[in-house]
């Protein structure tokens, strides 16, 4: 995919790795500003997780960048992952 010039970045998070625990929502919010530009131009996510933490806390710091790097108010971020929803742009695999 690299090769192919589909994959340009790969940003990965081992949450127990080390002494310091960090997850996936922490790396989404340390590239909030690219992330935000990826879904700005139309970007689509996918999220594999269990529904109860991982699922949940990835949505939430999602909803966190549209508000903060498009200066939306929480509730209008809110519906713009809704619509992602919608749309088919933003899909969860969740148990």
């Amino acid at each position: 995919m690299k090769a192919a010039g589909t994959l340009t970045r790969l940003s990965l998070a081992w949450p127990h790795d080390g002494t310091k625990t960090f997850y996936v929502q922490d790396r989404m919010r340390q590239v909030g500003r690219d992330l935000w530009a990826w879904l700005a131009a139309g970007a689509h996510v996918y999220v594999c997780s269990d529904a109860k933490r991982m699922a949940r806390d990835v949505e939430g710091a999602l909803v966190e960048i549209v508000a903060r790097h498009d200066a939306r108010t929480t509730n209008e971020a809110m519906a713009f992952v809704a619509n992602m929803k919608k749309t088919s742009r933003y899909q969860q695999d969740v148990y």
